[in-house]
């Protein structure tokens, strides 16, 4: 028995158990679930096996690996531990009551992990790497930041970059709406005045949905790389940032609606783009 209560056990290579809830590890890993404690220590929690495949498949393991003890038996589990204790990773096995005051979920999955945050910064995106990238401003709503991951994934785009004061792209609500594009989808954070001008040091043309001067979105004279501007989901974009935008594109209202939700009006858009530039 160690001295935090936890103990090494057979069943598998340095598994290590955990009973207790106030074991520290158990509170640091809770702890994940906040925002300014994943800044501190760099990392962020996801959750569910599936998640964690696509994570491994895509080159990403987990540095710990936490699975409840009365899981299910399953081959991909085998190899995910596996993999995790041949880069010296620690998996953990504990109560689901315990599991779930990590995650935060009153039911939750069988198996959760912690991965380092990835680089934000812009310099880690090569623009070259693909003809379409999603843009985000001052987005607030995990659920949309996930989805936006998701559409980019979908379509085969490089990457999400977050303009402004967007939501945490490594919260638990977002990991889990990407349903693991998080991590096949490059992620930047920047300000507006840092992103423009990196934008035009380079080739790239910035397209937005708008109503004022706009072309409709069908048939507009997309290039490559095109990056998709959306803006928040209740203000839209600010007139100057619209007014730096190489295009601008409507799309038709045929209902009572004035405009759609920014993540839907972000796959539409991008659709349209990846059609338009396919030889």
């Amino acid at each position: 028995m160690r001295t935090d209560g936890s103990s090494l056990v057979a069943g598998g290579p340095g598994r290590r158990v955990i009973t207790g809830f106030s074991n520290p590890t158990v509170k640091s890993l809770r702890a994940l679930r906040e925002k300014k404690h994943r800044k501190a220590a760099g990392k962020f929690l996801a959750e569910g096996l599936r998640l964690l495949t696509d994570a491994r498949e895509s080159g990403f393991l987990p540095e710990t690996l936490v699975m409840a003890e009365t899981r299910d038996t399953h081959p991909l589990l085998a190899a995910l531990e596996a993999d995790v204790h041949a880069a010296r990773g620690e998996v953990i096995v504990t109560s689901p009551d315990i599991l779930s005051k990590i995650t935060g979920k009153d039911n939750p999955q069988a198996v959760a992990g912690v991965f380092t945050e990835f680089d934000t910064s812009l310099a880690s995106i090569d623009r070259s790497s693909s003809p379409v990238w999603l843009v985000a401003q001052a987005l607030r709503d995990p659920g949309n930041l996930g989805t936006m991951l998701r559409t980019g994934d979908a379509i085969g785009a490089g990457g999400l970059i977050l303009i402004d004061d967007c939501a945490d792209p490594f919260s638990a609500e977002a990991v889990r709406a990407s349903m693991g594009a998080i991590f096949t989808q490059k992620v930047a954070r920047a300000q507006w005045e840092e992103f423009l001008p990196w934008l035009r040091e380079g080739t790239g043309q910035l397209v937005a949905a708008s109503l004022r001067n706009a072309v409709p979105y069908r048939g507009a004279p997309y290039a490559a790389p095109c990056f998709i501007l959306v803006g928040n989901e209740s203000r839209g974009l600010p007139e100057e940032y619209e007014a730096a935008c190489d295009l601008k594109v409507t799309m038709p209202m045929k209902g009572r609606a004035d405009s759609l939700n920014a993540a839907v009006a972000a796959a539409v858009l991008a659709y349209e783009v990846i059609a338009a530039l396919s030889p």
